[in-house]
């Protein structure tokens, strides 16, 4: 048996810190680049290839309920991969969700068309983006809890910060392929032009298998597995642990509404109402989460010093006040500059303020890494259920009321009550996990 000196051990977890951050911000690359692909193509073909052309605004509310159904889906993954992640371990989760994420998407590439199939169409598409709910119930909490129980004491934030640059990557890739296809010409892009994004996904789950091979365990968790571990860790943490469990199913409901109005609902908005051509959009979504990708982590850094409380509500407060005040007044001018600039902020710098200090913050909510998983995975997911519906419910306000402020004030009343429960948590920054 061969024993390690001190430095040995502290250079290989180092290493292996660093293979974590990496494996976990190319798997949440992965993850964000299918999901949000079907969001973002799905205002540009979908409508025209899933969904009977009877009446326009039913087929954009169906293809926008397609979206959805991929958010209602995500609490079964946080149930079952939660499970396995509190008994068997954060590393094999983090497998299995990769590889079904990437073949769920792949599929979706290789769908007949409503033209082709009739209602199977549509049907099968609504199974496969539940597939991918599922995948990503697991992954969106998995990654981060790993990066958060392997960080450096006074470095949580941080670190969950980084796994956070997936998000913004992995919305830069499925805007870019997006702005490819819609770029394209009419008949190109309905008959194979859509489908290539989809099928890539095969050769990034590839790369993310090969980055995810040689990571290790947390060892919080092996820590914490030494004891006898729990039959069903869900029902452990709801009663042992209700309250943590509430702040994060609230206070995801208007994080990922957030993230819906946009980067989704603004692309149906901007192009039905107000004839904004895709492409100008889709510029301002790549441009904003370009600079994500260095904002993350720096307000997962911040929360470090400040405390995630400050943060996270710091984002929903001005992300209200940019949707009241500005966001849609600067749609509304037509103009190109200020149209890219109105949807390049809230990826810039709203958004991931949020983003960059959730992670640590709602892992370490939870004391006992042996239901941390399933706590997290299920309160998440179901926020994100009624986050997720965010653009088929702006859609349907619009469509009964006419008017645009029927959508303000319901991003505003639910900001509300998500401020409410992040000022009413503790804060963690200064706490162990152990």
């Amino acid at each position: 048996m061969v024993v390690e000196s001190r430095s040995e051990q502290e250079n290989r977890i180092r290493v292996q810190r660093r293979r974590i951050l990496l494996s976990g911000a190319v798997g949440t690359t992965i993850e964000y680049f299918d999901f949000l692909l079907f969001g973002l193509i799905a205002p540009v073909v979908f409508n025209e290839l899933f969904y009977p052309k009877s009446n326009a605004m039913v087929a954009t509310i169906a293809v926008l309920g397609t979206f959805a159904a991929g958010y209602v889906a995500r609490p079964l993954g946080g149930l079952v991969f939660g499970h396995f992640g509190d008994r068997i371990g954060r590393k094999p989760v983090m497998f299995t969700t990769l590889v079904l994420m990437g073949a769920s998407t792949t599929a979706i590439g290789l769908l007949p068309t409503y033209a082709t199939v009739g209602v199977i169409a549509p049907i099968l598409l609504v199974l496969l983006r539940c597939l991918q709910g599922i995948a990503l119930g697991g992954e969106t909490v998995g990654a981060v809890i790993l990066a958060t129980e392997s960080a450096p004491s006074g470095k949580r934030g941080g670190y969950a910060g980084v796994i956070q640059i997936g998000a913004a990557a992995g919305s830069v890739l499925a805007a870019l392929g997006t702005s490819l296809v819609a770029s394209m010409p009419a008949d190109d892009r309905l008959s194979w032009g859509w489908r290539v994004p989809f099928l890539l996904s095969a050769v990034l789950v590839i790369v993310g298998v090969y980055v995810r091979a040689k990571v290790e365990e947390s060892q919080v968790f092996q820590r914490a597995a030494t004891d006898a571990p729990r039959r069903v860790p869900l029902i452990s943490a709801l009663r042992q642990e209700p309250r943590a469990c509430i702040t994060i199913f609230l206070t995801v409901i208007t994080e990922t509404s957030m993230l819906q109005i946009f980067t989704v609902y603004v692309l149906v908005y901007g192009a039905q109402e107000l004839h904004i051509p895709n492409s100008l959009m889709l510029t301002g979504i790549m441009i904003g989460n370009v600079f994500g990708l260095i904002t993350n982590p720096l307000f997962g850094r911040l929360s470090d010093f400040i405390g995630r409380r400050a943060v996270i509500a710091g984002s929903l407060i001005a992300s209200a006040l940019y949707v009241v005040l500005v966001f849609f007044q600067l749609l509304a001018t037509g103009n190109p500059v200020l149209i890219v600039l109105a949807i390049a902020i809230p990826p810039a710098i709203i958004q991931t303020s949020i983003f960059g200090a959730e992670g640590s913050f709602f892992a370490e909510l939870f004391r006992s890494a042996t239901r941390r998983f399933s706590g997290l995975g299920v309160s998440r997911q179901l926020g994100g259920v009624i986050g997720g519906m965010f653009p088929m419910i702006a859609a349907a306000l619009f469509a009964t009321t006419g008017t645009i402020w029927s959508v303000v004030g319901y991003y505003a009343a639910i900001t509300v009550i998500s401020l409410t429960a992040v000022l009413l948590a503790r804060e963690t920054n200064r706490e162990t996990l152990t």
